[in-house]
Protein backbone atom coordinates (compact mmCIF):
# COMPACT_ATOMS: atom_id res chain seq x y z
CA UNK A 1 0.00 0.00 0.00
CA UNK A 2 1.69 3.35 -1.00
CA UNK A 3 1.20 6.20 1.16
CA UNK A 4 -0.78 9.09 0.35
CA UNK A 5 1.41 12.16 -0.13
CA UNK A 6 0.04 15.51 0.16
CA UNK A 7 2.39 17.37 -1.90
CA UNK A 8 2.00 15.51 -4.45
CA UNK A 9 -2.04 15.55 -5.11
CA UNK A 10 -1.47 17.89 -8.04
CA UNK A 11 0.19 15.66 -10.36
CA UNK A 12 -2.48 13.97 -12.30
CA UNK A 13 -1.09 11.85 -14.68
CA UNK A 14 2.66 11.01 -15.66
CA UNK A 15 2.89 11.03 -19.67
CA UNK A 16 5.50 8.78 -21.63
CA UNK A 17 6.52 9.43 -25.28
CA UNK A 18 7.01 6.13 -26.68
CA UNK A 19 9.56 6.72 -29.31
CA UNK A 20 8.70 4.19 -32.62
CA UNK A 21 10.41 2.54 -36.09
CA UNK A 22 8.55 1.36 -38.54
CA UNK A 23 5.83 0.64 -36.07
CA UNK A 24 7.77 -0.97 -33.08
CA UNK A 25 8.69 0.38 -29.93
CA UNK A 26 12.02 0.76 -28.94
CA UNK A 27 13.15 -1.03 -26.40
CA UNK A 28 14.54 1.96 -24.47
CA UNK A 29 10.71 3.42 -24.74
CA UNK A 30 9.64 -0.05 -23.12
CA UNK A 31 12.27 1.28 -20.58
CA UNK A 32 10.95 4.80 -19.92
CA UNK A 33 7.25 3.03 -19.99
CA UNK A 34 8.10 0.87 -17.01
CA UNK A 35 9.86 3.90 -15.17
CA UNK A 36 7.24 6.10 -15.37
CA UNK A 37 4.26 3.32 -14.08
CA UNK A 38 6.20 3.46 -11.12
CA UNK A 39 6.56 6.73 -10.85
CA UNK A 40 3.06 7.29 -11.62
CA UNK A 41 2.62 4.42 -8.80
CA UNK A 42 4.66 6.79 -6.78
CA UNK A 43 2.72 9.59 -6.89
CA UNK A 44 -0.72 8.28 -6.87
CA UNK A 45 -1.91 8.56 -10.28
CA UNK A 46 -2.41 6.68 -13.82
CA UNK A 47 0.95 6.34 -16.18
CA UNK A 48 -0.18 7.16 -19.73
CA UNK A 49 1.51 7.19 -23.09
CA UNK A 50 1.74 8.87 -26.70
CA UNK A 51 2.78 7.17 -30.06
CA UNK A 52 3.34 9.14 -32.95
CA UNK A 53 3.34 8.51 -36.83
CA UNK A 54 2.77 4.44 -37.78
CA UNK A 55 1.86 2.89 -34.75
CA UNK A 56 2.32 -0.99 -33.24
CA UNK A 57 -1.04 -3.37 -34.65
CA UNK A 58 -1.78 -3.93 -30.89
CA UNK A 59 -1.03 -0.85 -28.79
CA UNK A 60 -3.51 -2.37 -26.22
CA UNK A 61 -0.48 -5.11 -25.47
CA UNK A 62 1.73 -2.11 -24.22
CA UNK A 63 -0.63 -1.97 -20.72
CA UNK A 64 1.51 -5.15 -19.69
CA UNK A 65 4.18 -2.42 -19.07
CA UNK A 66 2.14 -0.83 -16.64
CA UNK A 67 0.31 2.47 -18.67
CA UNK A 68 -3.12 2.41 -18.08
CA UNK A 69 -4.23 4.63 -21.71
CA UNK A 70 -2.35 5.15 -24.71
CA UNK A 71 -2.50 7.87 -26.82
CA UNK A 72 -2.16 7.86 -30.76
CA UNK A 73 -1.79 9.93 -33.71
CA UNK A 74 -1.27 7.92 -36.72
CA UNK A 75 -0.01 10.44 -39.47
CA UNK A 76 2.30 9.09 -41.94
CA UNK A 77 4.21 12.30 -42.14
CA UNK A 78 5.26 12.09 -38.25
CA UNK A 79 7.87 9.24 -39.36
CA UNK A 80 9.83 12.20 -40.39
CA UNK A 81 11.31 13.29 -37.12
CA UNK A 82 11.25 16.82 -36.76
CA UNK A 83 11.47 17.91 -33.07
CA UNK A 84 9.44 21.00 -33.20
CA UNK A 85 6.56 19.30 -34.32
CA UNK A 86 7.07 16.55 -32.13
CA UNK A 87 7.28 19.00 -29.38
CA UNK A 88 4.00 20.77 -30.31
CA UNK A 89 1.98 17.61 -30.54
CA UNK A 90 3.32 16.54 -27.00
CA UNK A 91 2.68 19.95 -25.25
CA UNK A 92 -1.17 20.02 -26.43
CA UNK A 93 -1.38 16.17 -25.53
CA UNK A 94 0.02 17.04 -22.50
CA UNK A 95 -2.30 19.72 -21.65
CA UNK A 96 -5.25 17.97 -22.66
CA UNK A 97 -4.19 14.96 -20.61
CA UNK A 98 -3.32 16.96 -17.51
CA UNK A 99 0.17 15.54 -17.71
CA UNK A 100 2.39 17.09 -14.39
CA UNK A 101 5.26 14.62 -15.02
CA UNK A 102 6.82 13.34 -18.54
CA UNK A 103 9.02 11.59 -19.35
CA UNK A 104 11.16 10.79 -22.78
CA UNK A 105 13.93 7.41 -23.07
CA UNK A 106 17.08 9.96 -23.32
CA UNK A 107 18.18 8.61 -26.50
CA UNK A 108 18.41 11.12 -30.03
CA UNK A 109 14.59 11.72 -30.16
CA UNK A 110 14.44 12.72 -26.27
CA UNK A 111 17.15 14.44 -26.19
CA UNK A 112 15.79 16.90 -29.32
CA UNK A 113 12.40 17.28 -27.68
CA UNK A 114 12.58 17.33 -24.10
CA UNK A 115 14.55 20.67 -23.78
CA UNK A 116 11.97 22.48 -26.61
CA UNK A 117 8.95 21.01 -24.64
CA UNK A 118 10.80 22.09 -21.02
CA UNK A 119 10.58 25.60 -22.57
CA UNK A 120 7.33 25.69 -23.74
CA UNK A 121 5.50 24.55 -20.84
CA UNK A 122 7.79 26.41 -18.26
CA UNK A 123 8.90 22.42 -16.86
CA UNK A 124 11.73 21.39 -14.96
CA UNK A 125 13.71 18.87 -16.70
CA UNK A 126 16.24 16.71 -15.64
CA UNK A 127 17.84 14.47 -18.46
CA UNK A 128 19.64 11.25 -18.27
CA UNK A 129 18.10 9.74 -15.17
CA UNK A 130 19.09 6.56 -13.45
CA UNK A 131 16.73 6.40 -10.61
CA UNK A 132 13.28 6.59 -9.65
CA UNK A 133 12.44 10.10 -8.39
CA UNK A 134 12.22 10.49 -4.41
CA UNK A 135 8.65 12.14 -3.87
CA UNK A 136 8.37 11.80 -0.06
CA UNK A 137 9.78 15.62 0.38
CA UNK A 138 9.14 16.91 -3.28
CA UNK A 139 10.93 15.87 -6.37
CA UNK A 140 14.34 14.98 -6.61
CA UNK A 141 15.97 12.74 -9.33
CA UNK A 142 19.17 11.29 -9.64
CA UNK A 143 21.33 12.17 -13.08
CA UNK A 144 24.84 11.00 -14.02
CA UNK A 145 27.41 13.82 -13.86
CA UNK A 146 31.16 14.49 -15.48
CA UNK A 147 30.59 11.61 -18.31
CA UNK A 148 29.52 9.06 -15.48
CA UNK A 149 31.53 9.32 -13.06
CA UNK A 150 29.24 11.11 -10.03
CA UNK A 151 25.97 11.32 -9.45
CA UNK A 152 23.51 14.21 -9.01
CA UNK A 153 20.40 14.64 -6.96
CA UNK A 154 18.64 17.54 -9.05
CA UNK A 155 15.07 18.59 -7.15
CA UNK A 156 12.63 20.22 -9.64
CA UNK A 157 10.47 22.68 -8.42
CA UNK A 158 8.36 23.72 -11.53
CA UNK A 159 4.43 22.21 -11.95
CA UNK A 160 5.09 20.14 -14.82
CA UNK A 161 8.44 18.15 -14.45
CA UNK A 162 9.88 16.44 -17.51
CA UNK A 163 12.54 13.71 -17.35
CA UNK A 164 14.32 11.40 -19.84
CA UNK A 165 15.64 7.74 -18.61
CA UNK A 166 19.22 6.70 -19.32
CA UNK A 167 18.95 4.00 -21.28
CA UNK A 168 19.76 0.32 -19.31
CA UNK A 169 19.10 2.38 -16.45
CA UNK A 170 15.56 0.28 -15.19
CA UNK A 171 14.15 -2.87 -16.00
CA UNK A 172 11.44 -4.03 -18.34
CA UNK A 173 8.60 -5.51 -16.18
CA UNK A 174 5.68 -7.38 -17.81
CA UNK A 175 1.77 -7.84 -16.70
CA UNK A 176 -1.22 -8.81 -17.70
CA UNK A 177 -2.90 -5.99 -17.87
CA UNK A 178 -4.68 -4.08 -20.88
CA UNK A 179 -4.50 -0.54 -22.10
CA UNK A 180 -7.00 1.80 -23.52
CA UNK A 181 -6.50 3.07 -26.64
CA UNK A 182 -7.69 6.87 -27.41
CA UNK A 183 -7.14 8.51 -30.63
CA UNK A 184 -5.53 12.12 -30.38
CA UNK A 185 -7.52 15.08 -32.00
CA UNK A 186 -4.45 17.59 -31.75
CA UNK A 187 -3.31 19.94 -34.74
CA UNK A 188 -0.05 18.96 -36.94
CA UNK A 189 2.09 22.44 -37.51
CA UNK A 190 4.22 22.36 -40.73
CA UNK A 191 7.45 20.91 -40.86
CA UNK A 192 10.10 23.20 -41.55
CA UNK A 193 12.18 20.82 -42.65
CA UNK A 194 11.63 18.82 -45.81
CA UNK A 195 13.09 15.05 -45.70
CA UNK A 196 14.08 14.27 -49.42
CA UNK A 197 15.55 10.63 -48.47
CA UNK A 198 16.33 8.00 -45.61
CA UNK A 199 18.78 5.77 -45.36
CA UNK A 200 18.72 3.13 -42.37
CA UNK A 201 20.65 0.29 -41.52
CA UNK A 202 19.21 -2.85 -41.48
CA UNK A 203 19.65 -6.60 -40.36
CA UNK A 204 21.86 -5.50 -37.41
CA UNK A 205 21.10 -5.19 -34.19
CA UNK A 206 20.74 -0.96 -33.18
CA UNK A 207 23.66 0.09 -30.83
CA UNK A 208 21.59 2.00 -28.56
CA UNK A 209 19.51 -1.49 -27.76
CA UNK A 210 21.80 -3.47 -27.64
CA UNK A 211 22.42 -5.69 -24.79
CA UNK A 212 25.80 -6.60 -25.98
CA UNK A 213 28.44 -5.07 -27.79
CA UNK A 214 31.69 -5.94 -29.59
CA UNK A 215 33.86 -2.68 -30.34
CA UNK A 216 37.18 -2.37 -31.99
CA UNK A 217 40.10 -0.39 -31.98
CA UNK A 218 43.41 0.62 -34.27
CA UNK A 219 44.95 -2.27 -32.46
CA UNK A 220 43.09 -4.18 -35.25
CA UNK A 221 45.45 -2.94 -37.59
CA UNK A 222 43.06 -2.22 -40.46
CA UNK A 223 39.56 -2.76 -42.47
CA UNK A 224 40.79 -6.05 -43.81
CA UNK A 225 40.93 -7.41 -39.80
CA UNK A 226 37.25 -6.38 -38.83
CA UNK A 227 36.00 -10.11 -39.44
CA UNK A 228 37.20 -10.77 -36.43
CA UNK A 229 35.16 -8.66 -34.56
CA UNK A 230 32.02 -9.44 -36.48
CA UNK A 231 32.27 -13.03 -36.24
CA UNK A 232 32.43 -13.25 -32.31
CA UNK A 233 29.19 -10.27 -32.31
CA UNK A 234 27.34 -12.62 -34.37
CA UNK A 235 28.30 -15.73 -32.28
CA UNK A 236 27.04 -13.45 -29.27
CA UNK A 237 24.21 -11.78 -30.99
CA UNK A 238 25.59 -8.56 -30.52
CA UNK A 239 26.24 -5.16 -32.27
CA UNK A 240 29.31 -3.76 -33.38
CA UNK A 241 30.87 -0.52 -32.35
CA UNK A 242 34.52 1.55 -32.76
CA UNK A 243 36.79 3.88 -31.25
CA UNK A 244 36.84 7.47 -33.15
CA UNK A 245 40.28 6.94 -34.28
CA UNK A 246 38.57 3.70 -36.42
CA UNK A 247 35.66 5.44 -37.67
CA UNK A 248 37.23 8.53 -38.60
CA UNK A 249 39.99 6.21 -40.73
CA UNK A 250 36.84 4.62 -42.34
CA UNK A 251 37.60 1.60 -41.41
CA UNK A 252 34.40 1.50 -40.34
CA UNK A 253 30.80 3.55 -40.39
CA UNK A 254 30.38 7.03 -38.19
CA UNK A 255 27.04 5.26 -36.66
CA UNK A 256 28.87 2.80 -35.27
CA UNK A 257 31.34 5.52 -33.26
CA UNK A 258 31.18 5.24 -29.51
CA UNK A 259 32.65 7.73 -27.28
CA UNK A 260 32.20 10.89 -25.69
CA UNK A 261 32.17 12.41 -28.98
CA UNK A 262 29.50 9.95 -30.72
CA UNK A 263 27.00 7.19 -29.36
CA UNK A 264 26.66 6.94 -25.53
CA UNK A 265 25.83 3.60 -24.89
CA UNK A 266 25.03 1.17 -21.68
CA UNK A 267 24.95 -2.25 -22.74
CA UNK A 268 24.78 -5.30 -20.12
CA UNK A 269 28.45 -6.59 -21.56
CA UNK A 270 30.79 -4.43 -23.24
CA UNK A 271 33.75 -6.24 -25.06
CA UNK A 272 36.62 -3.51 -26.23
CA UNK A 273 38.51 -4.96 -28.49
CA UNK A 274 42.34 -3.47 -29.13
CA UNK A 275 41.04 -0.19 -27.75
CA UNK A 276 43.45 1.66 -25.12
CA UNK A 277 40.63 2.82 -23.65
CA UNK A 278 41.49 6.98 -24.38
CA UNK A 279 38.96 8.98 -21.37
CA UNK A 280 37.30 10.37 -24.45
CA UNK A 281 36.04 6.97 -25.61
CA UNK A 282 35.56 5.38 -21.78
CA UNK A 283 32.99 8.58 -21.52
CA UNK A 284 30.95 7.35 -23.51
CA UNK A 285 31.04 3.30 -22.69
CA UNK A 286 31.76 3.21 -18.47
CA UNK A 287 28.01 2.83 -18.10
CA UNK A 288 28.23 -0.51 -19.18
CA UNK A 289 26.81 -3.68 -16.37
CA UNK A 290 30.08 -5.32 -17.46
CA UNK A 291 33.15 -4.61 -19.42
CA UNK A 292 35.42 -6.93 -20.89
CA UNK A 293 39.11 -5.60 -22.77
CA UNK A 294 41.17 -7.71 -25.15
CA UNK A 295 44.53 -6.13 -25.37
CA UNK A 296 48.45 -7.22 -25.60
CA UNK A 297 49.01 -3.87 -24.08
CA UNK A 298 49.20 -4.32 -20.12
CA UNK A 299 49.27 -0.72 -19.58
CA UNK A 300 46.40 -0.01 -21.57
CA UNK A 301 44.07 2.50 -19.59
CA UNK A 302 41.42 0.41 -20.35
CA UNK A 303 41.91 -2.38 -17.86
CA UNK A 304 41.54 -0.02 -15.36
CA UNK A 305 38.20 0.14 -16.19
CA UNK A 306 37.72 -2.88 -16.94
CA UNK A 307 35.24 -5.98 -15.32
CA UNK A 308 37.56 -8.57 -16.92
CA UNK A 309 40.58 -8.17 -19.07
CA UNK A 310 42.77 -10.68 -20.91
CA UNK A 311 46.19 -9.45 -21.75
CA UNK A 312 47.04 -11.20 -25.23
CA UNK A 313 47.24 -10.74 -29.07
CA UNK A 314 43.41 -9.87 -30.19
CA UNK A 315 43.91 -12.07 -33.30
CA UNK A 316 45.34 -15.15 -31.55
CA UNK A 317 42.56 -14.64 -28.43
CA UNK A 318 39.29 -13.30 -30.37
CA UNK A 319 38.94 -16.35 -32.95
CA UNK A 320 39.73 -18.67 -30.00
CA UNK A 321 36.57 -16.80 -27.36
CA UNK A 322 34.60 -17.03 -31.03
CA UNK A 323 35.16 -20.84 -31.35
CA UNK A 324 34.11 -21.09 -27.23
CA UNK A 325 31.04 -19.12 -27.63
CA UNK A 326 29.98 -20.89 -31.00
CA UNK A 327 30.32 -24.50 -29.38
CA UNK A 328 29.09 -23.13 -25.84
CA UNK A 329 25.84 -22.33 -28.01
CA UNK A 330 25.93 -24.96 -30.45
CA UNK A 331 26.39 -23.01 -33.40
CA UNK A 332 28.56 -24.41 -36.38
Amino acid sequence: MIPYIESLTFIMSVLIFLDQSDGHIKKNSLEAACYGAKVAELCNTTAEGIVLGTVPDDLAALGKYGLKKIYTLKNETLNNFDDAVYTSIIAEAATKAGAKVIIFSNNFNGKAIAPRLSVKLKAGLVSGAVALPVVSNGFTVRKNVFSGKAFANVSIKTDIKIISLNANSYKITEGSDSAEVEELHVSIPQAKVKVTSTEKVTGVVPLSEAEIVVSGGRGLKGPENWGIVTDLARALGAATACSRPVSDSNWRPHHEHVGQTGLAIAPNLYIAIGISGAIQHLAGVNRSKTIVVINKDLEAPFFKAADYGIVGDAFEVVPKLTEAVKKLKGIS
